[in-house]
């Protein structure tokens, strides 16, 4: 009768345990923005990223098509000024986050218009993004943002494919640089291997994707 006890004791307690581990490992679906208010949100960054997310200027990235959370997230750090960009600072000052969680998701809502990459380093582009370079170390592009360079949602890794070619440069320049992703784990990851591309390689792989889609 006591081993009868102790054994329903025991079943019982493995029952609790494995209740709350299963609770515990439970993964919350991220709160999703609501498009159609995000676009009455956005009238004031047309003028540099365009009324649908594509930018007409190469100095302004194109946010169409972009993924929401690494939207969200970057709009959350200038916001916070943890990343710094001149043009855009004290823009986001009165909204809150479920502003920005709105804003991002009519970014992401919207279609990107891919331009046509230069064929003069288009071959070079293509083998940092897709192979890397062993010599340097530099791992493929292709890890992080996708053979098309759509990137990964749930990983927080931007999409690339179509982004403007002189934005592109900037920004990996900004990192090799260590001027952009101070505090950022992504940011850090991408100081790294921005620290590994020449000036050549980097203007390759940005021409590379602004025509990949």
């Amino acid at each position: 009768m006591i081993k009868k006890v102790i054994f329903i004791s025991i079943l019982c307690l493995s029952g609790a345990v494995f209740t709350a581990s299963e609770k515990a490992g439970e993964v919350k679906p991220l709160p999703k923005g609501d498009p159609i208010r995000g676009e009455k949100l956005v009238g004031s960054c047309a003028a540099c990223h365009g009324a649908d997310g594509n930018s007409l200027v190469g100095m302004w990235p194109t946010l169409a098509g972009q993924r929401e959370l690494y939207l969200f997230d970057q709009l959350h750090h200038i916001q916070e000024g943890e990343r710094v960009i001149e043009s855009m600072m004290g823009l986001l000052d009165d909204y809150n986050d479920d502003d920005l969680r709105d804003m991002a998701a009519y970014y992401a809502s919207q279609k990107i218009k891919v331009g046509q990459a230069s064929d003069e380093n288009v071959l070079l582009g293509q083998t940092i993004y897709r192979a890397g370079n062993a010599a340097s170390g530099l791992p493929a592009c292709t890890g992080c943002h996708g053979p098309q360079g759509k990137g990964v949602n749930s990983a927080g890794y931007p999409a690339l494919g179509g982004q403007k070619a002189e934005y592109v440069v900037t920004s990996l320049v900004a990192y090799k640089n260590k001027t952009r992703g101070n505090g950022e784990e992504e940011g850090l990851v991408m100081q790294n291997v921005a620290s590994m591309l020449t000036i050549e390689e980097i203007q390759a792989v940005a021409n590379y994707v602004s025509g990949l889609y």
